[in-house]
């Protein structure tokens, strides 16, 4: 579009520019052709022969289109990434508790006692031996050798030798001696005496006779009928959505109170029967008794002493020196070798072998004795109790969370542009031309001019 401009602009200047030129060439008039014939006629014979050719120069304007160059900045979208937070919300379940009281019949035992006579088996047991006769098959092995071939890759190492230049930095070193005084302390040690008392105790036995307590235990078993008690059975709940929010809700079922009849109990128990037995007890008591001793011990003092020594130092200097030596590399060769080796194998052959053991066989024989014991018997009453205990329930509630989130946005950024653009310039030149006139008296018409003619001059 701004080169159209440009374009018709130029050449509306060419026009007004060349429209004054025009007029000049031909005396003012747009052209010759403008007066009437009659008027530009020749007067005579002479006026026909002589003409007057000039040479004139007129200016031309030519369009000459420049090219530039001009950077320019072109907008242009990055993709990034970032990370947005988002608020969230997650549905948790929290679990609360109610008391609810129920009644529990509890039974409360009362252990009472009662003197009974029985007899007793006692069984005296005897450990016997006899003997027994029983094979064994003992294994007999036996380690045979076989002879196998194999190859070896034996390798063949060739030592060659080259020469090597290497330089050697060469120390040289010069030990030299220097006096230096340091104190020295020197630790006297001296022994001394002191009467240490110690204590020495001495043992003593006595034999005294202490009653032990001794006695068995007997298995009593007896059948507890089960109580009666009243167990809280809940019905089985529900769950509800709310229509808000959309949770779920557990809705637990209503509780309820049955009786129940527990299970008879069999209580073993074991019943101790005591009995005193007169038994030796050695009985060691120790007897202190205090010592004297004479302990000798060391005291040690410091003494300070100066001395003078001879302390070595070093001094070195390199001096470089070029070396050769033969340096060994190795060749290896692989070459196939046979050989031969024992293979062991074993050989198992089983043989019969009789063997005698004793084996221990126990007898048992039976003895009556009477005693009176003490037999425990039980008396069981029932007393309710109120409990209280704790039922959970399900409560459904909505916790926000922030999660992070990738998301992509567009970035612009400008970024610079070369573009090419033609600038029109105007370029003048003196181009020749021959204007060839008569020689005639000065016309009588009107003069004409380029816009407006008079009313003798023809129209072109």
């Amino acid at each position: 579009m701004k080169r159209n401009a440009w374009i018709m602009l130029c050449v509306l200047f060419l026009l007004l520019a060349g429209a004054p030129i025009a007029h000049a060439g031909y005396c003012g008039a747009a052209s010759y052709n403008c007066c009437p014939t009659s008027t530009c006629a020749p007067c005579g014979d002479l006026c026909q022969a002589q003409q007057q050719c000039t040479t004139c120069y007129k200016t031309v304007q030519e369009v000459v289109w420049d090219r530039c160059e001009k950077i320019c900045y072109q907008t242009v979208y990055d993709q990034q990434c970032e990370q947005v937070p988002v608020c969230c919300s997650r549905t948790c379940y929290e679990t609360c508790y109610r008391d609810e009281c129920y009644t529990v019949c509890r039974p409360v035992t009362q252990t009472c006692w009662r003197d009974e006579t029985c007899t007793m088996r006692v069984p005296c047991y005897q450990t016997c031996y006899r003997d027994e006769t029983y094979t064994v098959c003992v294994p007999c092995t036996q380690t045979c050798w076989r002879d196998e071939c194999y190859n070896v890759c034996k390798p063949c190492y060739q030592t060659c030798y080259r020469d090597q230049c290497y330089t050697v930095c060469k120390p040289c070193v010069q030990t030299c001696w220097r006096d230096e005084c340091y104190t020295t302390c020197k630790v006297v040690s001296e022994t001394c005496y002191k009467d240490v008392c110690y204590t020495v105790c001495r043992p003593c036995t006595e034999t005294k006779y202490v009653d032990v307590c001794s006695g068995e235990w007997k298995t009593v078993s007896e059948c507890v009928p089960g109580p009666v008690m009243n167990k809280c059975v809940q019905d089985p709940g529900c769950w509800s959505q709310d229509s808000c929010t959309g949770c779920c809700t557990y809705k637990p079922g209503c509780c309820r109170t049955v009786q129940v009849q527990c299970p008879p109990t069999v209580c073993c128990r074991k019943v101790w029967c005591p009995k005193t037995v007169k038994q030796a007890v050695c009985c060691t008591r120790w007897i202190p008794e205090t010592r004297t001793c004479r302990v000798p011990y060391q005291v040690c003092r410091t003494v300070s002493q100066n001395c003078t020594r001879k302390v070595p130092y070093t001094t070195c200097t390199m001096t470089q020196e070029t070396r050769t030596c033969r340096v060994p590399y190795t060749t290896c060769s692989m070459t196939t070798e046979t050989r031969t080796r024992k293979v062991p194998y074993t050989t198992c052959t089983t043989r019969q072998e009789c063997r005698t053991r004793k084996v221990p066989y126990v007898t048992c024989s039976w003895t009556e004795k009477c005693y009176t014991k003490k037999v425990p018997y039980t008396t069981c009453t029932t007393t309710t109790q109120t409990c209280t205990r704790k039922v959970p329930y399900t409560v459904c509630k909505q916790v926000p969370y922030t999660r992070m989130e990738t998301r992509t946005r567009c970035v612009p950024r400008q970024v610079p542009v070369k573009q090419s653009y033609c600038v029109p310039r105007v370029v003048c030149r003196q181009v020749p031309y021959t204007v060839c006139t008569p020689v005639c008296p000065q016309p009588t018409c009107p003069t004409c001019t380029a816009g407006q003619p008079g009313p003798n001059c023809a129209t072109k």
